[in-house]
């Protein structure tokens, strides 16, 4: 299958292809309420899997909620293969407002609430987001949070901890606690602040999960990204995502959609190989950031 041909890597103790799935965009405007088509939210899903998508993420506070109870709707009983990671440590406000929740007991329910969502007695991985800053990683001690994590997982409710909108210094400061398995960072063709950090996490293993792909709610606008797609007759996100693929074996790729079509152009990605000459063109685009 297309999938095949970017390879895989390891998810704790899994291995994952490197092309999979967000679900975010399965909830409603702005991440918040049921999605306007419930239907056509199950049949991406189910898409996916169908085309051997084997890693999806989610978060219970998506909806709340309802992504989670859509993917056990369109899923559960879930294929052996299939990697489930989710987020902890915000809750959604009246008004759709994203707020911290990284308490000891705030984190404890968020996980009961993935398992029950979910339809699962252990979550596969479950990432703690930090808060400190909710635009970006800024320094801050994570370590009372991640402890949380690790006591949950002793009790058999999560298999692997991974980490979301951290420094670099934050995850050698929670490797100390636990294994890490995972870092989920926005990082993108214009954004490569954490250049160094996934060079090393590919030397040690651990999988780096880039957010935002094409900028996410403020897209990317770059000539230069349009021009490349355009001679190579492919979208711009399609190249975004191969320029992704090509930057670090550890990568791992989950864009998001609520179109089957989308869905396929996404996956297609896997199928396309930036030549040298058009990864030059769209490394420039990070400028500074890539030196």
């Amino acid at each position: 299958m297309p999938l095949d041909t970017v390879g895989t890597f390891t998810l704790g103790n899994r291995t994952v292809k490197r092309l999979g799935y967000g679900a975010m965009q399965l909830a409603g405007p702005g991440v918040f309420g049921p999605p306007k088509d419930r239907a056509a939210a199950i049949a991406v899903l189910r898409e996916a899997v169908a085309a051997g998508v084997d890693h999806i993420d989610t978060s219970d506070f998506y909806g709340p909620h309802v992504t989670n109870q859509i993917i056990r709707e369109a899923l559960h009983p879930y294929p052996d293969n299939l990697t489930i990671v989710t987020k902890v440590s915000a809750r959604r406000g009246p008004n759709a407002e994203w707020l911290p929740a990284t308490s000891k007991e705030e984190l404890t329910a968020a996980v009961h609430d993935n398992l029950r969502n979910l339809g699962v007695d252990v979550i596969d991985v479950v990432n703690f987001r930090s808060m400190l800053d909710v635009h970006g990683p800024a320094e801050g001690s994570i370590e009372e949070q991640v402890t949380v994590l690790a006591d949950l997982q002793h009790q058999g409710l999560i298999r692997h901890i991974g980490l979301s909108n951290v420094t670099a210094k934050q995850v050698a400061d929670s490797r100390k606690i636990t294994e890490i398995v995972c870092v989920q960072n926005m990082y993108n063709v214009a954004h490569r602040q954490d250049d160094a950090l996934i060079d090393q996490l590919a030397g040690e293993g651990i999988a780096y999960v880039p957010f935002f792909p094409l900028g996410g709610f403020s897209p990317l606008q770059s000539s230069t990204l349009s021009n490349v797609a355009e001679r190579l007759g492919a979208t711009p996100m399609q190249v975004a995502l191969a320029w992704l693929l090509q930057r670090a074996p550890n990568i791992l790729l989950i864009p998001g959609t609520s179109s089957v079509t989308h869905l396929k152009e996404n996956l297609a990605a896997s199928e396309l190989t930036l030549p040298e000459d058009a990864v030059r063109e769209l490394d420039g685009i990070g400028g500074k950031q890539a030196a």
